[in-house]
């Protein structure tokens, strides 16, 4: 009898789209791995600013990148990235980290130096037994798994986006991230060809999973 299929589901979209709820939902439901790849950018963005180092200073940040240390704890059915063995807390949260990630983000050196390590935890979910991996982020279906089972992106009113992060308590500049992730060289914020669109700002977070796990479903069936 064959082995059943280890899937890679793949969920892009801007800031406050719906990512987080709808693929931890389908993580529980389908018990695949959860990875939010938003958080692993905001540690990074955070160690950074802790020693100083700029986005903008292009001498001392390849280095610091470089001696990073980046492993991986498992934590439910989500994987947290330790940077030299700690896991980030609450700071990833910050107005100041939320100011500066996605200008750290649009630096080709740090995509290039978390493209091995996102890619890589789909064999850290086989070892640990899921059934599957689901990875959130902005670029997972047109760069670190183009070949995903199933590919989403998600979206939704700018306004709409800015009200849900306000009702998290959060101070998030939507419009701004948006604009320089959509217009970074590497690996911009983009519906890739071939994934399903969904617009999420008139639509029930339930709504959203339900269309997701149909497709999800089909593919867990050997």
């Amino acid at each position: 009898m064959a082995p059943p299929p280890f899937i890679i589901v793949a969920i892009d979209g801007g800031a406050a789209s719906g990512k987080s709820s709808s693929s931890r939902t389908l993580s529980d439901r389908f018990n695949l791995l959860h990875v939010d790849t938003g958080s692993f950018y905001r540690a990074i963005t955070a160690e950074m600013l802790r020693q100083g180092v700029r986005a903008d200073d292009h001498r001392r940040l390849p280095p610091a990148l470089a001696a990073l240390r980046l492993t991986t704890r498992l934590a439910g059915r989500s994987a947290e990235m330790e940077i030299n063995g700690r896991v980030a807390g609450d700071e990833i949260r910050s107005r100041e980290v939320n100011e500066h990630v996605s200008h750290y983000a649009a630096v080709p050196e740090l995509r290039a130096a978390l493209l091995a390590y996102q890619r890589g935890l789909a064999d850290f979910g086989r070892q640990h037994g899921f059934r599957g991996l689901v990875m959130e982020g902005r670029d997972i279906g047109s760069a670190i798994f183009p070949n995903a089972d199933c590919r989403f992106f998600l979206h939704a009113d700018p306004g709409e986006r800015e009200r849900r992060r306000a009702g998290q308590g959060l101070h998030d500049q939507i419009r701004e991230r948006d604009r320089i992730d959509s217009s970074r060289k590497t690996s911009p914020l983009t519906c890739p060809p071939g994934a399903t669109s969904i617009d999420t700002t008139h639509v029930s977070l339930e709504q959203v999973v339900e269309l997701m796990a149909a497709a999800v479903a089909a593919k867990l069936i050997p």
